[in-house]
C-alpha cells in the first residue's frame, strides 16, 4: 500500500504535451495568455485525475472506515455531487449526483468515506457505467457484503456540447447487489427513499 502512495501524475509530460496540443490547434504557447497554460493544465489534471493512480482495492483501504452498529436498517447517502471524465472524449461528466445505499450487517460507514469513494471513482477516465460499478465495488469490499446499491446521474459534455449537442440529455445508471437485486421490498424501499 505504500507504494500508492508515492504515485504521481507526470506533470512534466502533461505539460510538454499541453505544449504540443496548443501548437496543434494552430495558437503560440509562447504567446501572454497561454505561456503558463502547460503548467496550469498539468496542475489542473494532478488535482482531478488522482483516483487514476489508486486501484478499486486500494480506495477501499484508503477509506476502510467501518464501525461496529447495532443497526441493521436500510443506510442511504444520497445526491453525493461529482464529476468525472469521459474516457472517450476526456470530455467533462458533470451535475453527475451520487446515491449509495447499503445494509449494515452490523458495521457502517462513516458517512464522508462514502462521498469520498465516490469522488476518487470520478476522479479517473471513465464511463458513468464503469463509475457506478467501481463505487459499487469499492464500497461492497469495505462493508464486506453484497447489500448495496449504487445510483449516478450526469451529463456528459460529449453530448451536451458536441456532437448531437442535447444540453438537457441525463444518464442514469445503477448496480444493485445482494438482497438490492433478489428482493423486490427491499429494491422499493431504496427507490423511495431516493425520491
Amino acid at each position: 500500500m505504500a507504494e500508492a502512495f508515492e504515485r504521481h501524475i507526470d506533470k512534466d509530460a502533461v505539460e510538454k504535451a499541453t505544449r504540443e496540443l496548443l501548437i496543434a490547434l494552430g495558437d503560440n504557447p509562447e504567446r501572454e495568455g497561454l505561456v503558463e497554460t502547460p503548467k496550469r493544465v498539468a496542475k489542473f489534471f494532478d488535482e482531478v485525475m488522482q483516483g487514476m493512480l489508486y486501484t478499486n482495492h486500494e480506495i477501499a483501504q484508503l477509506y476502510n472506515k467501518t464501525f461496529v452498529s447495532s443497526s441493521d436498517g436500510l443506510v442511504v447517502e444520497k445526491d453525493i455531487p461529482i464529476f468525472s471524465w469521459c474516457e472517450h472524449h476526456i470530455a467533462l461528466m458533470y451535475d453527475m449526483n451520487v446515491s449509495i445505499a447499503y445494509l449494515p450487517h452490523g458495521r457502517v460507514i462513516g458517512l464522508s468515506k462514502m462521498a469520498r469513494v465516490a469522488e476518487m471513482c470520478g476522479h479517473r477516465l471513465q464511463l458513468q457505467e464503469r463509475l457506478t460499478q467501481d463505487i459499487y465495488d469499492v464500497m461492497s469490499e469495505i462493508l464486506g457484503n453484497q447489500d448495496v446499491a449504487v445510483f449516478v446521474t450526469g451529463k456528459h459534455s460529449c453530448m451536451t456540447a458536441r456532437g448531437i449537442k442535447k444540453p438537457d440529455a441525463f444518464t442514469t445508471t445503477n448496480v444493485l447487489g445482494g438482497e438490492f437485486k433478489t428482493n423486490p421490498t427491499l429494491r422499493a424501499e431504496v427507490i423511495a427513499a431516493l425520491k
